[in-house]
């Protein structure tokens, strides 16, 4: 029965989030929908190697840059559909991750979250350097008449969010078919003790890897979604430190290891972000942040589970009040 409610209340988020934009029509607000969307599924991808699996990863926006200048080159260079650049990037994504990530699970902790911070800063200035990707100039993605193939949309912001919304709906479930299968089980395993994972006769690095392969794929295609979206990239928007650490705060902010954690961080972070840019502009650059900061430290003290941590502990105490009182 609560695996059902859970369920339930899975698709009552979906119908939610689905309906908003439309009852609401204000196109700042729309904008704000497709990028909480998009950092909720950056978000998901992101729980699979560190909440599920325990290894915490500082560089993804390695893999969501990938994603970004696949689909982008394949578009500016030779007129290649973004669809067919995104399935490639997630492939490269997932490649490179699993090349990069081998070595660095030797590591453990904070060595390891060093050590993918450190392959990210090495990606990003590959990029900067690389003249066949222009470099620090970046890349003007060509205007051209709105198409569902192309993902252009000039007239409305209503298919980029429906866009958003199908491949956030995928992380979702991916993230849960992910928790629920066998392989879940593996790396949950993993996350509570490694030395006893592998006592049980787990391939730990090969369970690592999977976790590792699944969540850049996922990011990778939120990457090229972006680019697509704004029109522009370069290596310091894309592969920035910055985009790392909002899918890290976000998804610690609303719980690690929950399917909900990045839904309810990124409800926090983005609009919070988005709202502070606007209404301040260039004096308010960086509020949003602190805000988020004082969050993050507020919690952390309070409830290390995150927001939803916290939920579900005033529930508990609000049902022994109801007992005592009964």
């Amino acid at each position: 029965m609560n695996e059902i409610m859970k369920n339930r209340m899975l698709y009552l988020i979906f119908a939610i989030i689905l309906i908003l934009p439309f009852v609401l029509q204000d196109v700042n607000f729309q904008h704000i929908t497709i990028m909480f969307l998009i950092f909720a599924g950056l978000g998901e991808g992101w729980n699979i190697i560190t909440g599920f699996t325990g290894q915490t990863s500082f560089g993804h926006a390695a893999f969501f840059g990938i994603g970004a200048y696949t689909s982008t080159i394949m578009f500016y260079k030779f007129g290649i559909s973004p669809w067919i650049g995104m399935i490639l990037g997630a492939l490269f994504a997932a490649g490179i991750s699993a090349v990069v990530s081998y070595p660095c699970f030797r590591l453990k902790g904070h060595y390891f979250a060093i050590a993918t911070l450190a392959v990210a800063e090495i990606i990003k200035q590959l990029f900067v350097s690389w003249d066949y990707v222009e470099g620090a100039t970046g890349i003007s993605i060509p205007v051209k008449p709105d198409s569902f193939w192309m993902m252009q949309f000039h007239k409305s912001k209503i298919p980029y969010f429906l866009i958003a919304y199908v491949l956030f709906i995928v992380a979702t479930l991916v993230a849960v078919a992910v928790e629920k299968n066998k392989m879940g089980y593996y790396l949950k395993a993993i996350r509570e003790s490694h030395e006893a994972a592998e006592a049980l006769g787990i391939n730990t690095t090969r369970y690592k890897l999977y976790a590792m392969m699944i969540s850049s794929a996922v990011t990778a295609v939120f990457g090229t979604l972006y680019a697509q979206y704004i029109l522009y990239i370069d290596p310091f928007m894309v592969f920035g430190l910055d985009i790392s650490m909002k899918i890290v705060l976000l998804t610690v902010l609303g719980g690690l290891g929950s399917v909900y954690g990045p839904i309810i961080g990124a409800a926090i972070l983005i609009p919070l972000s988005e709202y502070t840019r606007v209404f301040l502009g260039g004096t308010g650059k960086g509020i949003d942040l602190m805000i988020y900061g004082a969050l993050i430290v507020i919690v952390a003290c309070f409830e290390p589970r995150g927001v939803l941590g916290l939920f579900r502990r005033t529930k508990k105490r609000g049902a022994q009040y109801a007992k005592t009182t009964a």
